[in-house]
């Protein structure tokens, strides 16, 4: 019997052999697994009515020598370098992979698969650039891919997709999915930080990485809406057709504009069915309603909207990231895959429903814009802006120049302009006209303006 194991489990553990799990990769989470499975483990067997009984079995680790802190220590031989050894090894049924990127994972993975062991994954990254592959493999072997921890940390959105609501056409997603996108914006709102100055204490408090970069540029997010996206809509989702931009140009002045106006400025994940079944998936910041929920979702929090047509509005609150809120959905997924091993009930990891399915054109796509300009301050600046809009076809509904007072002569000032609803590439072809005026300095700053109605 393993070390968390308590008496109470002596009789199930020797009436139904204890299932093993060949961790991969021993971090954050896969550390947070260990110290969940020897807390609850008790609590899990006795909830399954003895049915599921688990101890890791190997973890898998690029350095043995490295420092490692856990509630107990993991014995030493249970460690390896080999990943191979770790999915061979008999006494491993079930493998989860925590080690992250697309390349030895995508490896562990598949070889898993092929081995007849569930899988079970926190790697949003993997599943949105390489699944197609993988959801191949595990339909060729009959053996699921769980991953609810691989969206929204702690939040059981993945189960709630593939489960509560199967019965629903989902209409959409609405989303704060990144939690480090949301801290610093956040903090650029309530206490007026540059985003430097944000990011870096994010940094500081461990709740962004050394490199942010998938976090600042959308692409965390983007990855996590495109594994929504396939769920809901039943395709795989190719992440070079959608649109995704991040919050690297978020400025002191839109957050103070945006607040002005009524909104708040955050990270948004939208995921939408249009009457004609194509499918909207863009990731942006935006500008929402202060009097919208998802502008009240502060700090590291995530949050999603689901829209079905069944059930009408849900929403999804919790922690979006952490060791704890993670390493609880990886537990979870662990159970599901166990109670399968135990008591065959078909595959319940995602399985692709459609062959094909369309996304439709970012071009395509509507709302109301936020748009800044850095421009030369000269006379009829406004109007050789406002003309080019005109010929697009474009409406205005306001402009501002925000003053600098500390440089109030200044020769460079931030244009703002407020435009109607029109089509995203409509708005393109002006804004690259818009570029070709020698008084605009820099590539214009796009918002939507969100109803999310």
């Amino acid at each position: 019997m393993d070390e968390w194991a308590s008496e109470g489990t002596v009789a199930c553990v020797n009436s139904c052999s204890s299932i093993g799990i060949g961790l991969a990769g021993f971090g954050t989470v896969g550390s947070g697994v260990w110290n969940t499975l020897q807390r609850n483990g008790d609590l899990i067997t006795g909830r399954t009515g003895g049915n599921v009984v688990m101890h890791i079995a190997k973890i898998l680790v690029r350095d043995l020598a490295k420092t490692r802190s856990t509630t107990t220590d993991a014995p030493a031989e249970m460690f390896t370098t080999d990943w191979h050894a770790l999915v061979s090894d008999p006494a491993v049924d079930i493998v989860v992979e925590l080690i992250g990127g697309t390349t030895d994972a995508f490896d562990i993975v598949a070889a898993a698969l092929r081995a007849k062991k569930p899988v079970v994954t926190g790697n949003k990254a993997l599943l949105a650039e390489r699944g197609p592959e993988l959801f191949a493999i595990s339909r060729e072997t009959d053996t699921p891919i769980h991953f609810e921890a691989a969206v929204a940390g702690g939040i059981p959105i993945i189960h709630a997709v593939q489960a509560s609501f199967i019965g629903n056409r989902i209409k959409s997603f609405s989303g704060i999915i990144n939690g480090t996108s949301n801290y610093i914006l956040g903090r650029m709102t309530d206490a007026g930080l540059s985003f430097a100055a944000a990011l870096q204490e994010a940094q500081n408090l461990g709740y962004a990485e050394a490199d942010p970069a998938l976090d600042v540029n959308g692409w965390d997010a983007a990855h996590k809406a495109i594994l929504l996206a396939a769920l809901a809509y039943g395709f795989t989702v190719d992440p070079e057709k959608i649109h995704v931009s991040g919050i690297e140009q978020v400025r002191p002045t839109d957050i103070t504009f945006a607040k002005n106006l009524g909104y708040v400025v955050k990270l948004l994940a939208v995921i939408r069915e249009h009457p004609s079944g194509a499918v909207e998936l863009r990731v942006q910041p935006s500008f929402i309603p202060q009097a919208h929920i998802l502008a009240s979702v502060h700090g590291v929090f995530n949050a999603i909207a689901v829209h079905g047509d069944a059930a009408g509005e849900s929403l999804f609150y919790g922690r979006g990231a952490g060791q704890d809120p993670t390493a609880s959905s990886v537990v979870a997924d662990l159970v599901e895959a166990a109670r399968t091993l135990r008591q065959p009930s078909g595959h319940r990891g995602f399985l692709p429903y459609q062959e094909s399915g369309e996304l439709l054109p970012v071009e395509e796509t509507s709302t109301p814009y936020y748009v800044r300009f850095d421009v030369t301050d000269r006379p009829g600046v406004v109007a050789e802006i406002a003309r080019i809009l005109a010929d697009h076809g474009i409406g205005i509904s306001g402009t501002h120049s925000p003053v600098n007072p500390s440089n109030p002569d200044a020769d460079f000032v931030d244009m703002v302009f407020l435009l109607h609803t029109c089509t995203f590439g409509k708005l393109q072809g002006a804004l690259h006209a818009v570029e070709e005026l020698d008084c605009v300095n820099s590539t214009p700053v796009v918002f939507r303006i969100e109803s999310l109605a």
